[in-house]
């Protein structure tokens, strides 16, 4: 039987990495694990006999990050940093990923929820439904609009720095 100290020190990378994922920022996601586990640690009893802590660890971090209290926290504004590259860059697939991450930034809580739970996690609409506690043609709107933003962001970025060579 797994307490709940050895399953904490376990899961711990995992949950972090999914965290981050969600938040995109180091300190944010190191919140959100923290106040994942606190719910957890209450919960344990109920959780151990269900066999499935991680799930509900990854259930409770996910409505805890869409829920209405994280929104009302504001959350830092990144500022926009753009240098281009030189030609043949080894490191210009650092500055691809940066723009994902600022691109990332810009979409709604929930978006970001359901991109994460689609293309990092695999889950179908009817897993994310129930998971964050919305309706299945829900979800595919959120991930339609979200991937919308995404590509408008990621075509802006790309349109600035194909303006910035050429100056």
């Amino acid at each position: 039987m797994t307490t709940f100290a050895e399953f904490a020190g376990d899961s711990l990378p995992a949950l972090i990495r999914y965290a981050y994922a969600l938040t995109g920022n180091v300190h944010a996601s190191e919140d959100l694990v923290q106040d994942t586990l606190v719910k957890l640690a209450g919960a344990w009893r109920r959780v151990r006999r269900d066999g499935n802590p991680l799930g509900y660890a990854r259930t409770v971090m996910f409505r805890t990050y869409v829920s209405r209290w994280r929104s009302a926290r504001r959350r830092p504004v990144l500022e926009e940093y753009r240098d281009a590259p030189a030609a043949a860059d080894p490191f210009g697939h650092v500055d691809v990923r940066d723009a994902l991450r600022r691109a990332l930034a810009t979409v709604s809580r929930l978006q970001r929820a359901v991109l994460v739970l689609s293309y990092l996690d695999d889950m179908t609409d009817e897993e994310i439904a129930a998971l964050l506690d919305r309706r299945p043609a829900t979800i595919r709107s959120l991930r339609h609009r979200g991937l919308r933003a995404l590509r408008e962001r990621l075509v802006s970025y790309e349109h600035a720095e194909v303006t910035r060579g050429a100056s």
